[in-house]
């Protein structure tokens, strides 16, 4: 509240702007609802009443012992959560997450077994009934949302709990539901497009009517004279068989926009609609700021290709590219790619004022996304590509304004608390650092795109040079040490960043009339600032 009459008074003065720049704050509540273990206890406790309930059974012969069985297995799946995926055991929402999968899974089971059990069936419909089981559903919805090793985990304890939900435990349901699951797992690695689900279910039908085959759910087939088979009743259950991995994925298309909005998460699927380029913000970097819509669009192709070569998330790496300096918007005549080549405002700047321009675009990035309701993944990528690294350029000039001054301070008897000052801290970027091996692409290949734009002449062995040199300046300064990237996968990316830098800036033949592929290279380049080593990306241009 203080704070608050303090600005009024600073902008009645015109000493503070009467705008709020935008920024993501965490609640303390939110905190503790996500992380605290008393919510935890909370989630398991609800889970496992809903899973009490589900396997518990007055028509089971032994409904005690199984609802037993079911909570040893549970407890089994919380150890192998807490030992193999850490990260999602320490978050409240992903055990929900987990949770409503697995209980609306067992809560379909179930529904069909009711159906298939009721009196008034046939046995031949029935037979049908037990064929629409949808065995895959959890493994498919968690290997969307999640991944691969999520969807693996899902598919071997959906069918633990699911074998149970039966009368008498099934070996042939739990090795139906096993398979079924680890294929709806491969044929859901990479899915992009809705129509890829339906694929899948095409697959995951064939799988099951395959398997209702080989344990005689269809059939007989095999064993039986051409004229004793039923070839209708065949047709029927065939369709079924096939028709359930198709409905199950039509009931996975349905939750799995719900899931993906109320949990926060993006899937494959969201990524490539947000990679579509007529975004207001990308629309408006097109006009007022040309160079940086360039330089993105080149990032991006830098960190896609990195990404796929060490298996991370490159269509995410192409759209954060995209919005990575969407901050340089508020002053883009200021950023080096955006400068007329008869105007440089910085130079009618000190060097700490030019600085905290250039610092404040990644604020002005996180205010502009957040009100654009951008992709929180995106926005974390513009808080720490530049991670806190210096901006060198206008360091040293600094530096060098502070030599000057004491030299003519000498002179003029001047005191030494006189001269002006030069902290290194106002030179860096607030952070964080990278936290994911994305985010850490991305900003490698920012500072890679700026300072190639420094060489004077392009040659494979100064790309090599550039980009070692760039990676070894970051991981002496410590701005790669919170990341998930590996020495090995550190050298795979920089080999990809090497041979995309190369297919883009190669040489050309020297054209008639004297205009000669030196003259042509140096009539696009942009960069008015002088730019400083090779080896150190030009600051002004971050």
């Amino acid at each position: 509240m203080l704070g608050f009459f303090k600005r009024q008074r600073l902008v009645k003065k015109g000493l503070a702007s009467s705008k709020l720049r935008r920024r993501r704050t965490e609640s303390e509540f939110l905190d503790t609802l996500e992380h605290g273990w008393a919510a935890r206890l909370a989630v398991l406790a609800a889970f496992v009443a809903g899973l009490g309930l589900l396997v518990h059974s007055e028509a089971s012969p032994q409904p005690v012992p199984n609802v037993l069985f079911a909570v040893l297995i549970f407890v089994t799946a919380l150890a192998q959560l807490w030992i193999i995926h850490p990260k999602t055991f320490a978050q409240n929402s992903r055990l929900v997450l987990l949770g409503l999968v697995f209980l609306l899974h067992l809560a379909l089971v179930k529904a069909v077994l009711v159906t298939a059990g009721h009196p008034a069936l046939p046995p031949e419909q029935a037979q049908l009934w037990r064929l629409v089981l949808p065995l895959a559903f959890a493994p498919l919805v968690l290997s969307v949302l999640l991944g691969r090793y999520h969807g693996l985990y899902g598919a071997i304890f959906a069918s633990l709990w699911s074998a149970i939900l039966f009368r008498e435990t099934d070996p042939v349901v739990l090795v139906m539901s096993l398979v079924c699951g680890f294929v709806a797992v491969f044929v859901t690695l990479r899915v992009r497009r809705w129509t890829q689900l339906l694929r899948a279910g095409v697959f995951l039908g064939l799988t099951t009517w395959l398997l209702a085959v080989m344990f005689g759910m269809v059939g007989p087939v095999f064993g039986e004279l051409p004229g004793g088979i039923h070839w209708r009743e065949i047709g029927w259950q065939s369709v079924v068989a096939i028709g359930s991995g198709v409905v199950t994925a039509l009931l996975a298309t349905l939750v799995l926009p719900v899931f993906q909005s109320v949990f926060r998460i993006t899937t494959d699927i969201s990524w490539l609609e947000l990679s579509d380029l007529n975004h207001p913000l990308l629309k408006r970097l097109t006009i007022e700021a040309p160079g940086t819509y360039h330089h993105s669009l080149v990032v991006a192709n830098l960190a896609e290709a990195a990404a796929e070569a060490i298996g991370a998330n490159a269509t995410m790496c192409r759209v954060c590219a995209y919005f990575h300096d969407i901050g340089k918007l508020v002053k883009p005549d200021y950023f080096t790619e955006n400068m007329r080549r008869d105007r440089n405002p910085h130079d009618e700047l000190a060097p700490t004022m030019s600085a905290l321009i250039i610092i404040a675009h990644v604020k002005e990035g996180v205010d502009l996304a957040l009100k654009h309701g951008l992709n929180l993944e995106v926005i974390d990528v513009i808080q720490q590509h530049h991670g806190t690294s210096q901006v060198y350029y206008f360091y040293k000039r600094a530096l060098q304004q502070q030599e000057d001054a004491r030299a003519g301070g000498k002179i003029m008897n001047m005191r030494e608390e006189d001269l002006p000052e030069v902290r290194e801290e106002s030179f860096r970027y607030p952070g964080p650092r990278p936290q994911t091996r994305e985010g850490a692409i991305i900003s490698l290949a920012d500072s890679i795109e700026s300072a190639s734009r420094s060489l004077e002449r392009v040659t494979p062995h100064k790309i090599d040079q550039l980009i070692s040199d760039i990676i070894q300046q970051r991981l002496v300064d410590g701005q790669l040490k919170e990341c998930d990237l590996t020495m090995r996968e550190l050298e795979e990316v920089a080999e990809s960043f090497k041979h995309t830098l190369q297919s883009m800036m190669h040489t050309r033949v020297s054209y008639p009339g004297g205009r000669t592929e030196k003259s042509d290279r140096t009539e696009r380049r942009d960069t008015p600032v002088p730019a400083p080593r090779a080896s150190e990306p030009p600051a002004s241009a971050a």
